[in-house]
């Protein structure tokens, strides 16, 4: 059975797993939409009530498919959260973290999802603002309260920020009113091969922020497949992380499995995110997160990883 914590002071209890759209935007692996539709479906008949998207995903067809497939289900049934900042047309990736483009972006979204209230908007990936002129300060200063607005008026729930770099986080909250940003979304850093994630967690907490954790196979790292050729991820992390799925191999128990058991076991974070187009990997995964990880093969997989523990990369 999936459990379900409260996302920070918001009042929205999430399940521990949840359902990340991207690959509805065929992001990973070209997609159709009768199986995009069946895994959402598999997603909330399987207990799963929190779904993150954003317009980046696909370059908008990732809200498009998604909010074809939520017709069928009851608004009642799920929390919905996507995203602000990050775009893109014909192939090209666009950033925007004006208030003006982001508040457009919000009305934009629900058109295409179909509904006509956000339970939960990011900021996307904000350490892209960083490097534009006016850096995090106009997250601060600009997209952030220009969502507060729209939280004011009801047309969204809550306020949130997303990004790779746990830093970047913390500095936007720190320099924000207490109360404009509820939650964080962070990836790659509550997994077998990285935690640093928890070094951060007693800030969240003391500001009443709820963590949302994402990637629980850190990007397709912690797989028997093998890591996907645009993987980001240096060469001793990736052959690292290839004998650890080796040794899960060799003891008949799929390194993805133990990955998610790992990334949902930390009560402290309120929802671990995955993407899968697949209604098949939906209810296996929803499965796997119910059950406790052989911890003792975790010890044994985060030994084989050894100093490429929390080593990281750059965003793209």
């Amino acid at each position: 059975m999936l459990r379900y914590t409260e996302l920070g002071k918001t009042g929205m209890k999430i399940s521990h797993l949840s359902f990340g759209a991207s690959s509805l935007g065929s992001v990973f692996r070209e997609t159709n939409e009768k199986e995009s539709f069946e895994a959402v479906e598999a997603a909330i008949e399987g207990g799963i009530n929190f779904i993150d998207v954003s317009p980046y995903y696909g370059h908008y067809k990732a809200e498009t498919v998604l909010g074809k497939a939520l017709k069928n289900i009851p608004r009642d049934k799920y929390y919905l959260s996507t995203k602000v900042g990050r775009y893109g047309k014909d192939g090209v990736n666009t950033w925007d973290y004006s208030a003006k483009r982001v508040t457009d972006s919000v009305y934009e979204s629900m058109e295409r999802l179909g509904i006509d209230f956000i339970d939960l908007i990011n900021v996307h990936d904000i350490e892209f603002q960083a490097a534009l002129p006016g850096g995090l300060q106009k997250v601060v200063d600009e997209t952030l309260p220009a969502l507060v607005e729209l939280r004011d008026k009801g047309v969204v729930g809550h306020v949130g920020i997303t990004d790779l770099q746990l830093e970047n986080l913390k500095w936007v909250i720190e320099h924000s009113e207490k109360g404009v940003v509820e939650s964080v979304l962070n990836f790659c850093h509550y997994t077998l091969n990285d935690d640093a994630l928890t070094d951060y967690l007693d800030f969240f907490e003391a500001n009443g922020i709820g963590v949302v954790n994402a990637s629980p196979l850190s990007m397709g790292l912690l797989s028997q497949r093998g890591v996907p050729a645009w993987h980001p991820a240096p060469k001793p992390l990736v052959e690292a992380c290839q004998r650890a799925a080796a040794l899960c191999s060799e003891k008949g128990y799929p390194i993805e499995q133990l990955a998610v058991q790992y990334s949902v076991s930390n009560p402290r974070i309120a929802s671990t995110l995955f993407s899968s187009a697949n209604p098949d990997n939906v209810r296996r995964n929803i499965a796997w997160a119910s059950e406790e990880p052989d911890w003792t093969l975790v010890a044994e997989v985060k030994e084989i990883i050894g100093n490429q523990q929390r080593v990281t990369w750059a965003n793209s």
